[in-house]
C-alpha cells in the first residue's frame, strides 16, 4: 500500500527546493559538489494551538493546561464564552482555495465550518482567527464514539484537502467517529503564510517577502498555539476528551497538546513519529541516517532478487554505485519522453520519495535505476519526482500526498512554523562545519539535510524552543508507533517520545518494517491502533508487530 501520511516529508522537502530555489544560498554553501549546489530552505519545526481555558461539560481545572501561554512562560488569560461556546455551521464543501492546494471539491458526506480562535492566547478579547474545518459524520451513528481529529503531518499540510484524500484508509474508524480534521495556523485557509513568488532564488528577498505578505502572523503559527486551537476544537465538537491520530509531524502536534491539556486527551494514536528530545541539528542528522539507511535496506533486496540489480551484487558498494550515477547525472542530465531532463537534484528526489513508500516501491526504484544506466533515459525517475512534486503524469509509483493535491502554501507555512517553534539560528559558518560530520554519517544524503539548517538563520521572528515538551503527566496511555525502517522519522525518537510522554502514558508499539508510517501498511498495527481507537483496548507496552 503506498504511504498514507503528509508528514514527515522534511528532507524530500529540502530536495525539492532544490529544484525550485537553485541560488537560495548563502555563497559560501556554492563551494558544496553540484548535487547539493543549492539546498532547501525548509528544515521542520512545528506549528501552534490550543486554548487557554476549556469550559462546558468537564470542569475548569481539568481543562486548564499546565503552560498556558505559548511558549510556557505565564499563565493564559480565560478565554470570553464567545469562543468556548461556539458551535460550528457545517455546511457542503466548496472547493479548495489556492492555498489549500486546488482541485475538486470533496464530495458528498463532506462538511466544513471555521472556527474562532484567538490570534493571540495571551490577549484572548483581541482580534480573532478562521480555523478552516472539514468533517465527515459517522457511518454508523448508533455507536458513534465522538469525533477523531487527525493532523497528517507536514508541517504545511492542509488537513481539509489532506483528509478526503486519503479517508478510504480509515474507513473502519470512520464508523465510529466523526473524521475531522483542520488547516493549522499559517496554512491553507487559516491566517495563510505568504512569501510571495515561490520561484523566488535569492535567499535574502524570500524572506523579505515573507515578512511584508505575513509579518502580522508570522509570530503566532507555533506548534503550541495550534495545540491551543485544538482544545478549542474539541471544545466546539461538543467532545469532554480530545481523540486524535497524529501522523509524522503530527506526532509532535499531539505531543505538545498532551502536554498542554493532559487531563483533556482521550485516545491519542502518534505514528511515525518524531523525536521530541532532538533540536534541529540532531533531527536532520538523524534523518539523513534514517535514509541512508533506508537505501542501504532497498540494495541489500535488490542485490539478493536480482541478478541484474543496478546498484551491484554487492550491497556494501551499491552506495558508491548511487554517488556515481548522482555526479554524472549532475555533469551530463538524462532526457525523458516528454523532453524534460533528469539531473541529480531530480533523481535525488525520485530516489527519497520511493523510500517513503517502503518495499512497496523498491521493485520501482530498480527499474528507474536500471532504465538510467541500460538506456540512458530517466522516465522512471522523473515520475517518482512528479509523484511528490504534483508535476507530470500521476503514478502509482512512490504515491505520496504530492500526487493527490497541489502544494497550496505549503512550502511557507512550513518554513514559518518550523521557524516560529525552533529557537536554533545557526550561522553560516557553524552549518559549514557541520557538513562533514554529516556526510560522514550519510553520504548521500548528509551534505543536502546539513546546509538545509540555515533555513531559520535570518528568519524576522524569534523560536519559542529547541525542543517541545511532551511531558504528559495525567493523561491516559498514549499509542507510540514506530517503524524501524522509517527513513524520515527514524525508529528510536518513537521510543523517546514514549518515554518523554512518562511512566504509564506512553505505550510503545513496534513495528518490523520499512517506510514512512505503519496504518493501513502494516496488518498488526492497524489492527493494534482499531482496537485502541475504537474499543480502548490498550497493547502491552513492548508490543512488537513483525513484518
Amino acid at each position: 500500500m503506498p504511504d498514507n501520511s503528509i508528514g514527515g516529508a522534511h528532507l524530500l522537502r529540502r530536495i525539492h527546493r532544490i529544484r525550485r530555489h537553485s541560488r537560495r544560498v548563502h555563497p559560501r554553501v556554492l563551494r558544496a559538489p553540484a548535487l547539493i549546489a543549492a539546498t532547501a530552505l525548509l528544515l521542520t519545526a512545528a506549528c501552534t494551538g490550543g486554548t487557554g481555558n476549556g469550559t462546558g461539560t468537564h470542569d475548569r481545572a481539568d481543562a486548564r493546561p499546565k503552560d498556558a501561554a505559548p511558549g510556557g512562560k505565564a499563565p493564559a488569560p480565560e478565554l470570553p464564552a464567545s469562543l468556548t461556546g461556539q458551535e460550528p455551521d457545517w455546511t457542503v464543501c466548496p472547493e479548495p482555495s489556492a492555498a489549500q492546494g486546488g482541485g475538486d471539491a470533496p464530495g458528498k458526506g463532506w462538511e466544513c465550518a471555521t472556527l474562532k480562535a484567538p490570534v493571540d492566547y495571551l490577549k484572548p478579547g483581541g482580534r480573532t482567527l478562521d480555523v478552516a474545518l472539514i468533517r465527515k459524520k459517522a457511518t454508523d451513528p448508533e455507536r458513534r464514539i465522538g469525533s477523531l481529529v487527525f493532523n497528517f503531518g507536514g508541517p504545511g499540510e492542509s488537513g481539509v484537502t489532506g483528509l478526503p484524500a486519503f479517508a478510504d484508509e480509515y474507513t473502519h474508524l470512520g464508523s465510529r467517529y466523526d473524521l475531522v480534521s483542520f488547516d493549522p495556523r499559517g496554512v491553507g485557509n487559516t491566517i495563510p503564510v505568504s512569501c510571495g513568488d515561490e520561484d523566488e532564488t535569492d535567499a535574502a528577498a524570500y524572506v523579505e517577502a515573507c515578512e511584508k505578505n505575513s509579518g502580522a502572523v508570522l509570530g503566532q503559527v507555533s506548534t503550541s498555539r495550534t495545540a491551543r486551537d485544538m482544545d478549542l476544537l474539541r471544545e466546539a465538537l461538543g467532545d469532554k476528551k480530545l481523540h486524535y491520530f497524529g501522523i509524522s509531524y503530527g506526532t509532535e502536534l499531539g505531543g505538545v497538546y498532551a502536554h498542554l491539556f493532559p487531563k483533556n486527551v482521550g485516545r491519542m494514536a502518534l505514528d511515525a513519529v518524531v523525536d521530541p528530545t532532538q533540536d534541529d541539528t540532531e533531527r536532520a542528522l538523524a534523518e539523513a541516517e534514517g535514509f541512508e539507511r533506508a537505501l542501504a535496506h532497498f540494495m541489500k533486496d535488490c542485490a539478493a532478487r536480482n541478478a541484474s540489480c543496478p546498484t551491484g551484487p554487492d550491497p556494501a558498494k551499491g552506495g558508491e554505485r548511487v554517488r556515481a550515477l548522482l555526479e554524472r547525472l549532475e555533469k551530463k542530465p538524462v532526457r525523458t519522453d516528454d523532453g524534460r531532463e533528469v539531473n541529480s537534484d531530480t533523481a535525488l528526489l525520485g530516489i527519497t520519495n520511493t523510500l517513503y513508500s517502503g518495499k512497496d516501491g523498491w521493485e520501482s526504484l530498480a527499474a528507474a535505476l536500471g532504465e538510467v544506466q541500460r538506456d540512458g533515459t530517466g522516465d522512471g525517475l522523473l515520475e517518482m519526482a512528479d509523484d511528490y512534486t504534483g508535476g507530470g503524469a500521476r503514478t502509482s509509483v512512490g504515491v505520496t500526498p504530492r500526487a493527490a493535491a497541489q502544494p497550496g502554501n505549503s512550502d511557507a507555512a512550513l518554513t514559518a512554523i518550523s521557524c516560529a517553534d525552533s529557537d536554533q539560528r545557526l550561522d553560516y559558518d557553524e552549518i559549514d562545519a557541520l557538513v562533514p560530520r554529516f556526510e560522514k554519517a550519510s553520504p548521500i544524503f548528509g551534505e543536502t539535510s546539513a546546509l538545509a539548517l540555515y533555513t531559520c538563520t535570518d528568519w524576522p521572528v524569534a523560536g519559542e524552543r529547541t525542543t517541545p515538551d511532551v511531558s504528559a503527566e495525567g493523561a491516559p496511555p498514549i499509542l507510540v508507533i514506530g517503524n524501524t525502517g522509517d527513513p524520515a522519522t527514524p525508529f528510536e525518537g518513537s521510543k523517546r517520545m514514549a518515554g518523554q510522554l512518562g511512566e504509564g502514558v506512553g505505550i510503545h508499539l513496534t513495528v518490523e518494517g520499512e517506510g514512512h508510517g505503519t496504518y493501513g501498511v502494516s496488518s498488526c498495527a492497524t489492527r493494534t491502533t482499531d482496537a485502541y481507537l475504537i474499543d480502548g483496548k490498550i497493547p502491552s507496552d513492548g508490543k512488537v508487530c513483525k513484518a
